[in-house]
């Protein structure tokens, strides 16, 4: 009868010493995607973008940044994807779908900033307010068809056709230079958007959204411009709101006010915004954005 040797115990020692620091070893996170469109989700357009986007890398990680977009409302989305890229890493994939002209002659793209980031999205301005604050590192048009669904494109899903693949092959690691030709940086279209003045008499500028389903209104208006206008907190802003004349408390947060007052702060992008405490400022006051907003200087 032949009996097996047992192993030393200084093999076995480092052998249990390894397995432990492999299953220390963090695994990599999943390569994410960060989605937003103007689809909605009463239907299944959504499904079926992430339907193709997980036949192609299926360990994807997607993020809904939003499907409520104001449908057509490029400016809108510009907006919540200025806010959102700050927090995700270099590598993150965008692909955003507010295309109000599909199957036109405007470009799909993608654009690397100076971040390392990667947006999938049409040209129509959607990068003009990530670009101006990231910088944008190179630009190409999305042409191979090797990286879309087929040769028989729709002509108005390129969410699902174009963009939506195009992401998951980013995702997937593949080449990004594959994906088309070169495309000047200065060709990118942008919006125009109307920045806020200061001039000696106050600030002029704009109410350029609501927020989300609570009525505050979003201004374009800084809280380092604000800063000039010389107020604290607590004290009384003169406002004049599409051309109606206010006065408002400047304070921290909504408590500082009682139920259904109203209040100007610093919102958490940093921006002025005007709201009333647990009510619609835009409901209460026929708020319909973009309107016209001044903030007198202080005396």
């Amino acid at each position: 009868m032949i009996t097996a040797k047992r192993p030393p115990l200084s093999i076995l020692i480092c052998l249990l010493i390894a397995s432990a620091a492999l299953a220390q070893e963090p695994s990599a996170p999943p390569p994410t995607i960060v989605f937003m469109t103007d689809y909605g989700t009463v239907d299944d357009s959504v499904a079926i973008c992430r339907g193709v986007m997980y036949g192609i890398e299926p360990r994807l990680r997607i993020v809904d940044l939003t499907h409520q977009v104001t449908p057509f409302a490029i400016a809108d989305a510009a907006r919540f994807l200025f806010g959102t890229t700050p927090y995700f890493p270099p590598g993150t994939v965008f692909v955003i779908v507010v295309d109000p002209t599909v199957g036109s002659s405007r470009k799909a793209i993608v654009v690397k900033s100076r971040r390392g980031q990667y947006f999938v999205l049409p040209d129509n301005g959607l990068m003009t307010m990530v670009a101006d604050r990231d910088g944008v590192e190179a630009v190409r048009e999305i042409t191979n068809p090797k990286w879309m669904t087929g040769s028989a494109l729709s002509s108005t899903f390129h969410g699902r056709d174009i963009f939506s693949p195009v992401g998951a092959h980013l995702a997937h690691g593949e080449n990004w230079t594959e994906v088309g030709p070169d495309m000047a940086m200065a060709d990118l279209v942008r919006l125009k958007l109307q920045p806020a003045r200061l001039d000696e008499s106050g600030i002029s500028g704009q109410v350029i959204a609501t927020d989300g389903p609570f009525g505050n209104l979003v201004t374009n208006v800084g809280a380092d411009a604000f800063e000039k206008l010389g107020y604290e907190r607590g004290e009384n802003v003169d406002v004049v709101l599409a051309g109606k004349h206010m006065t408002l408390p400047f304070v921290r947060t909504f408590a500082n006010v009682a139920v259904g007052k109203p209040l100007l702060y610093i919102d958490s992008r940093g921006r002025v915004a005007i709201a009333l405490n647990q009510r619609s400022f835009a409901a209460t006051y026929g708020i319909e954005p973009p309107v016209s907003l001044f903030l007198k200087k202080n005396k």
